[in-house]
């Protein structure tokens, strides 16, 4: 019988980490409560609300638990810049000059690009 090459017994995959399990609820969370914005401000608040927790508890967990991986600084740095970028738009929806909330994205959107260009 073959022996399978690559995994090791006991070795949790990458992507059953805790940290990256709390990634997952926190977009299953920004989802729910991005289709709610405007019909169920309440529900909205709360959920996004839960979801910047989470965001500290992820960190949190992969240094505890010793999970830390590329996968799950990617998923906490996509989900973090997603979910800031629809607020953002929806603000600029909401209050005028939307002009402010724009630019506050686009400030947001270009120092992660710079950091991320200053490190690679």
């Amino acid at each position: 019988m073959a022996k399978k090459t690559g995994t090791r017994p006991g070795k949790l995959s990458v992507y059953l980490y805790i940290p990256n399990i709390i990634g997952y609820l926190r977009i299953i969370m920004n989802c729910i409560a991005f289709v709610q914005c405007y019909s169920n401000k309440w529900l909205f608040s709360v959920l996004y609300f839960v979801s910047f927790v989470c965001d500290g508890v992820d960190g949190w967990c992969a240094r505890k638990f010793n999970q830390v991986s590329t996968f799950g600084a990617v998923l906490d740095m996509v989900t973090d810049r997603i979910s800031t970028a629809c607020l953002l738009v929806i603000l600029s929806q909401v209050y005028r000059p939307g002009f402010i909330f724009l630019s506050l994205l686009a400030l947001d959107i270009a120092s992660h690009w710079l950091q991320m260009y200053r490190q690679g």
